[in-house]
């Protein structure tokens, strides 16, 4: 791990951070000297339009926020990785269905591309369903719109290999002598080793292609180079896996720099997500001080820099001060930035206090300027590239150059800009570099669909260029201003101003982990006396005189002492984590989320407790009031599991507390000092000791014995299936009042992946919801469902992802998998290990990286993954990292329809992920499935308190989902009281009002 941080913490104020950058560009740049220049660029574009495939005429033609242009986009980023003709007939038909593409301009491309895809709707089948003759129709369009697919891919790529590329290169200088080009290899982050390899061959052969054509006696800038990602060349580039990125990366991309200073080319680092910014600077260095002891006289070294970053203009100050300090010079190339909607979402995931990025696009555009000044200030350190199509952002740069002569070069992306780019390039004292995607069309779809994003937003220059509505006043407004406020709610304010969102912590942040550490040597766990079960009954009656008093405080009391929990479990979250870490096993990670859902569950149930126990007023005849009402049912025992030791035990206790009920909370035997902690917490809140008692001990005993106690007025339960039933049963048999079970249980859950899904977030989302938390939630994959076309594809990517996962201590920041609970859950998947090993077909060995010696990590069980014969052999949930595969696409799983089938007649209903580029499909077979939680395009785990309600049906539960909005009603009865007025003289509303 990188032992200081380079730069200030990332989550600070926005407009703090704005006043600061006008406050540097004061004096530094006049905007209104700059618009004239700007005006003439963009009232040529307008006279003169580009072709219509160019970014501004596309978007002018269908606007990404329209339906038609949602349509295309969604077909360039899924339709030509379809391997199969029946999936792309129906992934045409369900985005073109959507759309209606008449209508169009009269430019003559316009005019064709719009006839042929509303021709294309008619001969698409409407409901999936057609004869051999419309199929044959069908099939014949899809073909059309592959090949439509393809030119606006050219559009977009500059050439199909590396050779390609340069050949277009070559005839573009033709028009514009001295252009420079930066060759992007297309492709994103490696999930395998293998992905990266290959990647770092495409580097390696693009570096030997153009170093071959270069000048290697001038100056560096003037030839082409090449851009690269290191997500690209290592699996794990992420700042938990410092040490293996330094230990392994470095070195890959030393190789490829030491290319590129031999033949005296540039290479620059592309930009990558803000959580890996920190660990960008410090590859960087590596090779800084590597360069500047092996190849000091090279020039070509360089970084790319996102502006849309808070921390943008503090970086651009580090990496001048670090060109310094080697005595090298460095070329900058300066972005608005292309990943604002991934960090803005992680940002909020995460619960972090602010977003590491600018929320207003102006204020973008102010950190940008604010670079650009500081980087043309430095021309000893960088050689500044300025990469946009903003025509007034342009202008402004021209004009910052022109007051102290620094040499610096404008870009624009291959495929956009174009038309502002020829009129500003008429001036020929200034440079041009554009950047060049190279690859196969059907690689480019991440790469165009966050282009199509980041140009085609109705705020972007791009977008407003081709809208002749948006005035040029509007259009070269200045951006030297700054709004007090965030657009967006921050964060903590998520769910509004009635429930705070529970802060949570980013590990790759130096400063927020370095608590969780120290708490990890200070905290102990508790040694929790057992309970006798013989004092059950005494247990009880404590409870029921607690109750007597605990359900007659008003709920907004109770409210107030849940909320006070919540912030003091806040507080304490270090220690509670390391708790989770030291007991539990958790990693971190899984640690932090599990104590900031606790804290959600007290939030949000003390919000419903208030919400559900207003008295409602019913409607009635006249002379009589009708009211009904809810009060707490009496005390309840709540059995909580040892995978979720804090959560799911709060969850459950909070909810009985906040209706008015008393608790007898159960453990888990495997966790019960966190128990003991978080009732402590409680119980310092305010809660009363005999409102929640703890009774730690064995479930034959214990869990038997509460349940079976006379007296108690509901179980709430989490575990297996089997317990359940043994619960059900017990509390069926008994003498009494019936009384109310909510059990939640396991799931043989599974995901369904058609073969319009995206390999790569399939992997994801496959590599999370299988082995994170070592498989042991309830709501883990358990049976991928894959289509055979894309299978071989998919398998050897998990395969290859789950051996980059680390293994060992999940002490360890960096450990991705822990051991499993106890020897008795790691001997029962060892059971079903040996049962798969002899009737399936068992796929290579999924062992990952281990930190130490498996043998030394007690109960550490090895990812496995097995291919079944059939979906319908599955009937065991496996509580652990094994996944069971089973190919559909023939036979009697020939349809997505028939593989949701067999999923239903298993019995359980938990959760299911659903990966499917086709919405009509997604939409189907939601509805067709009888699961509690469906997830579609992402992964299956992690459901947050009020935003996905947790629960099954079936074999997976009874009801009502957690951390819903039905949860509390099951903790109450209800109660109408109806009140005759007449019978005490009769109503006197109505007498006064006649």
């Amino acid at each position: 791990m990188s032992q200081q941080p380079r730069l200030p913490f990332p989550y600070r104020p926005e407009a703090g951070i704005v006043a600061r950058h006008l406050q540097a560009l004061a004096g530094a740049l006049d905007w209104a000297a700059a618009v004239p220049l700007a005006r003439p660029w963009v009232q040529a574009v307008r006279n003169n339009p580009p072709p219509f495939w160019a970014m501004e005429s596309l978007l002018k033609e269908y606007p990404i926020s329209s339906a038609e242009g949602l349509a295309l986009m969604r077909l360039a980023e899924a339709l030509l990785r379809v391997p199969d003709a029946e999936t792309a007939i129906a992934l045409t038909a369900d985005q073109l269905g959507r759309a209606d593409f008449d209508g169009a301009s009269d430019a003559m491309m316009a005019r064709l591309s719009a006839s042929a895809i509303a021709l294309s709707k008619k001969f698409l089948p409407e409901d999936g369903q057609s004869s051999i003759m419309s199929k044959l129709g069908a099939r014949t369009v899809v073909a059309a719109t592959l090949r439509a697919v393809q030119l606006l891919g050219r559009q977009f790529v500059l050439g199909q290999n590396i050779g390609e590329a340069m050949k277009e290169a070559d005839g573009a200088r033709k028009n514009i002598p001295g252009l420079r080009f930066s060759y992007d290899m297309l492709g994103e982050g490696a999930r395998t080793d293998a992905d990266a390899l290959h990647y770092l061959a495409s580097y390696t052969h693009a570096i030997e292609s153009i170093a071959a054509r270069a000048d290697r006696t001038g100056a560096c800038e003037q030839n082409d180079g090449i851009s690269i990602k290191l997500s690209a060349l290592h699996p794990r580039y992420e700042e938990t896996q410092h040490a293996r990125v330094m230990a392994e990366l470095v070195p890959r991309v030393w190789g490829l720099c030491e290319l590129a200073a031999r033949a005296n080319i540039n290479l620059t680092i592309d930009a990558e997500e803000v959580d890996r910014l920190e660990l960008s600077l410090d590859v960087f260095e590596a090779l800084a001080v590597l360069v500047a002891q092996q190849q000091p006289h090279w020039q070509g070294f360089g970084l790319a820099l996102q502006a849309y970053q808070t921390r943008a203009l503090e970086l651009v100050d580090h990496v001048i001060t670090l060109a310094r300090k080697y005595r090298l010079r460095f070329m900058c190339r300066l972005v608005k930035g292309a990943y604002w909607d991934s960090d803005i979402k992680r940002a909020q995931e995460l619960g972090l206090p602010h977003y590491p990025v600018f929320t207003h696009k102006h204020h973008t555009d102010v950190s940008y300027l604010a670079c650009a000044q500081a980087l043309l200030a430095a021309p000893d350190a960088i050689y500044p590239q300025f990469a946009g199509h903003n025509a007034g952002t342009i202008a402004a740069i021209i004009q910052m150059a022109s007051r102290n002569g620094t040499p610096f070069e404008l870009q624009r992306l291959h495929g956009m800009g174009e038309g502002v780019f020829r009129e500003v390039l008429k001036n020929p004292q200034i440079s041009c570099r554009v950047y060049a995607p190279v690859g196969a069309h059907r690689d480019l779809l991440a790469y165009l669909v966050r282009r199509l994003l980041e140009n085609g937003a109705n705020s972007s220059f791009v977008h407003q260029l081709a809208d002749e509505s948006v005035g040029m006043d509007v259009l070269l407004t200045s951006p030297l201003r700054m709004e007090p406020e965030s657009s967006l709610p921050l964060p903590p304010a998520l769910y509004g101003p009635g429930r705070p969102n529970s802060e949570g912590l980013d590990l790759a942040v130096e400063s927020m982990r370095a608590p969780l550490l120290a708490a990890l040597v200070s905290t102990q766990v508790p040694v929790v006396p057992e309970f006798d079960a013989k004092l059950t009954t005494s247990a009880v009656q404590t409870g029921a005189s607690s109750y007597q008093k605990w359900s007659k405080v008003d709920v907004a009391e109770r409210a107030a002492t849940l909320r006070r929990a919540a912030d003091a479990l806040q507080q304490q979250m270090p220690a509670f984590c390391a708790l989770l870490v030291k007991e539990a096993f958790k990693t971190w990670g899984d640690a932090v989320s599990e104590v900031r859902e606790a804290i959600d569950f007290l939030r949000y149930y003390a919000n419903e407790a208030e919400r559900i126990m207003a008295p409602i007023a019913l409607p009635g005849p006249t002379g009589e009031t009708n009211e009904l009402r809810l009060s707490a049912r009496g005390v309840w025992v709540c059995i909580s599991p040892w995978n979720f030791p804090l959560a799911i035990f709060t969850g459950q206790v909070a909810a009985a507390l906040a209706t008015g009920n008393t608790v007898l909370a159960k453990p888990a035997e495997q966790t019960p000092g966190v128990a003991w902690e978080a009732v402590k917490l409680l119980h310092a809140a305010g809660v009363p000791e005999g409102a929640l008692q703890l009774l730690h001990g064995p479930g034959e005993t214990v869990g038997a014995a509460l349940v079976a106690a006379p007296g108690i007025a509901g179980v709430v339960f989490t575990g297996s299936t089997e317990v359940a039933k043994i619960i059900n049963r017990a509390l069926a048999a008994r003498d009494g009042p019936i009384v109310p079970l909510i059990a939640e249980t396991g799931g043989i859950n599974a995901m369904l992946v058609d073969s319009s899904a995206l390999p790569e977030q399939v992997v994801d989302a496959v590599v999370q919801s299988a082995f994170r938390s070592a498989g042991q939630r309830c709501s883990a994959l358990r049976l991928l469902c894959v289509h055979e076309g894309i299978a071989d594809k998919v398998i050897d990517m998990i395969q290859g992802a789950v051996q980059e996962l680390a293994l060992g201590d999940p002490a360890e920041l960096s450990t991705d998998v822990g051991p499993v609970i106890d020897r008795e859950a790691f001997d029962n998947i060892q059971n079903h290990l040996q049962r798969l090993d002899s009737t399936s077909k068992v796929l290579p060995a999924l062992a990952g990286h281990a930190q130490t010696a498996p043998d030394s990590i007690a109960n550490l069980v090895l990812p496995s993954a097995f291919e079944v014969a059939s979906l319908a052999g599955v009937k065991d949930e496996i509580f652990g990292p094994v996944l069971q595969i089973v190919r559909w696409g023939s036979g009697a799983l020939k349809t997505p329809e028939a593989v949701i089938a067999q999923i239903n007649a298993l019995g359980y209903g938990l959760t299911l992920g659903i990966q499917t580029r086709i919405d009509s499909r997604a939409q189907a077979l939601a509805a067709a499935a009888h699961v509690g939680n469906i997830y579609i395009n992402r992964n299956m785990i992690g459901a947050v308190v009020g935003v996905q309600p947790f629960g099954g049906e079936g074999l997976s539960g009874t009801g009502p989902k957690a951390g819903g909005p039905h949860y509390l009603y099951r903790f109450c009865a209800e109660q109408t009281v109806t009140v005759n007025t007449t019978a005490a003289g009769g109503n006197a509303a109505l007498l006064s009002g006649a």
